[in-house]
């Protein structure tokens, strides 16, 4: 039991090595000409290796595409049972993409330049990623205007696109002007004032 335990870890560690060497040479290079060499020499292993857990470049993507839809959906599902108030729940998903990108730049470029923005991607396949987000996303902010702390004269869906769309437009930004986050602080009061731009315009008018 404790062997197969061990070699499931090491199994998905070296699954976890590759992804993130594809998601560095896909930043450099682009997706189309990144190459499976360059990854498997990115991440330090046979060519031949990188085959044995991905069939091609291609299912590759996937599973980059694949985690980080994974991500983005176990966390806003967190929310209902991590915080009640829409500020705490929003809070949750602003310093998820905030912490993926200073932890892991590379996915998140590989996110905005390839999936976000690229219109060969947006599947219908890969539309229906974002309309489960968006969906997910829309549920948190009608609960918060039923319960009157969100304003009720501007639709849910609508609440959504702006809310997503700030930080979207943000985390682009800093993608496209390569911009790291300087520490923890400059993170935490990025995060404050996405929050605060959008409570000062979405916040019920009764409170």
């Amino acid at each position: 039991m404790q062997h197969t335990r061990s070699s499931n870890q090491s199994k998905r560690n070296r699954e976890a090595a590759i992804l993130e060497a594809a998601c560095a040479v896909i930043r450099e290079k682009g997706f189309h000409q990144a190459r499976i060499i360059d990854i498997s020499r990115r991440a330090g292993i046979s060519y031949g290796l990188v085959y044995h857990y991905f069939r091609s470049k291609a299912d590759l993507f996937e599973a980059i595409t694949r985690a980080w839809w994974d991500g983005i959906y176990s966390t806003i599902d967190s929310c209902k049972t991590r915080a009640s108030a829409i500020e705490d729940r929003l809070g949750i998903i602003v310093n998820h993409f905030l912490n993926l990108y200073d932890e892991r730049p590379n996915l998140v470029h590989v996110f905005i330049t390839e999936i976000s923005r690229s219109s060969a991607n947006l599947t219908p396949a890969g539309l229906a990623f974002f309309k489960r987000f968006f969906d997910k996303t829309e549920g948190i902010m009608a609960q918060a205007q039923s319960a009157g702390t969100l304003r009720s004269d501007v639709r849910a869906r609508y609440l959504t696109y702006i809310f997503l769309g700030s930080l979207e437009s943000f985390l682009s930004t800093m993608v496209l002007e390569n911009q790291p986050f300087t520490g923890p602080a400059q993170k935490k009061r990025i995060a404050g004032g996405l929050l605060e731009v959008f409570f000062n315009g979405a916040g019920s008018r009764q409170g």
